[in-house]
């Protein structure tokens, strides 16, 4: 690497401490397999002709890991990378050499990642790379679903909501926009398997997407019982046996025993709520923020593997968690 600028340089501070944004960054700069996510997105992305140069792959990458962590628009994570030195530091930009990409050329990684469908490569690759470096999967899965909001609103320039998201109704609240479901391994909270749909599809219906086959442990809230599912699973996990929470109907409450059941199933199932909160609460996708499913379809993908390098990335760096 080229030496630095004084443009790149820390101050004379005589008070600092390094922030939680610069230990994430810097945890993540350690953890993310840079070079097959690189490889990966590498035939699709523009070569040096005739033209402009185009911007390197990996600083491309990075920028838009930024984007995505920090819940930031395109126009406004490169206004944060004109501000934020840590996001500079990350991202390998030297403003005494060079600008910081624009954000239109944000916008067409985006697009390419887009259009080749590389937010689901990038997640099966991680997947592929933690089994290869010792990670196992238990033989249970815990299925479930999150809805992320879309704007309901026909206040637009086409006067109209976006056709790809639906409404549902949850509890006695209406909720419009998309489902996203996962498939997460019952020990280690691993997620294994993702879908997107529209809010109106049923959780149970994207059953044979979450599952890899050789389950003996099938976990699941009430919305993933029944008679219909029961002989789906027969066929889809053979081995498998269902742990899914009973549910109380009109004329038949639940028993103290099956509180109880439900209660021990909860404490496993748990672990499917953690990826949820990292997504929409610290990472910020609560909400879609482009239009149609595929868009967020592989904004969704993309940032499931980059939570599964966040939470189960060590082995890729040799690390092995403590006994």
């Amino acid at each position: 690497m080229k030496q630095m600028t004084l443009a790149a340089g820390r101050g004379f501070e005589k008070h600092s401490r390094t922030t939680r944004k610069a230990e994430f960054l810097a945890r993540m700069e350690s953890l993310m397999p840079w070079g097959e996510f690189c490889a990966l997105i590498e035939p699709h992305y523009p070569k040096a002709g005739n033209g402009r140069p185009p911007v390197g792959l990996e600083r491309m990458l990075r920028m838009y890991c930024v984007a995505n962590w920090f819940n930031l628009a395109d126009q406004a994570c490169e206004d944060a990378l004109y501000d934020v030195a840590v996001f500079r530091e990350f991202c390998r930009i030297d403003l005494g050499r060079e600008r910081v990409p624009d954000a239109t050329t944000l916008l067409n990684f985006r697009h390419l990642l887009e259009e080749h469908q590389l937010g689901a490569a990038l997640f099966a690759k991680v997947g592929e790379l933690l089994l290869a470096n010792g990670l196992k999967l238990s033989g249970g899965t815990i299925v479930d679903a999150t809805l992320i909001a879309a704007p309901p609103s026909v206040k637009n320039r086409d006067k109209s909501r976006d056709p790809e998201m639906h409404q549902t109704k949850k509890g006695n609240q209406w909720y419009f926009g998309m489902k996203l479901h996962i498939g997460a391994d019952s020990q280690s909270g691993l997620v294994h398997s993702a879908s997107v749909t529209a809010a109106n599809v049923h959780d149970s219906h994207e059953v044979p997407n979450l599952l890899h086959g050789e389950e003996t442990r099938f976990y699941g809230d009430s919305a993933y019982r029944g008679k219909a599912q029961r002989e789906r699973l027969k066929t889809l996990a053979p081995r498998a046996k269902d742990f899914t929470n009973q549910r109380a109907y009109k004329n038949r409450p639940l028993s103290e025993a099956d509180k109880a059941a439900n209660r021990r199933k909860s404490s496993v199932r748990s672990k499917v709520e953690h990826p949820f909160l990292t997504l929409k609460r610290l990472w910020g996708f609560a909400k879609v923020r482009y239009r149609g499913l595929a868009k967020n379809a592989n904004r969704a993908f993309a940032m499931l593997a980059m939570l599964n390098v966040s939470k189960w990335g060590r082995p890729l760096t040799g690390q092995v968690r403590p006994a």
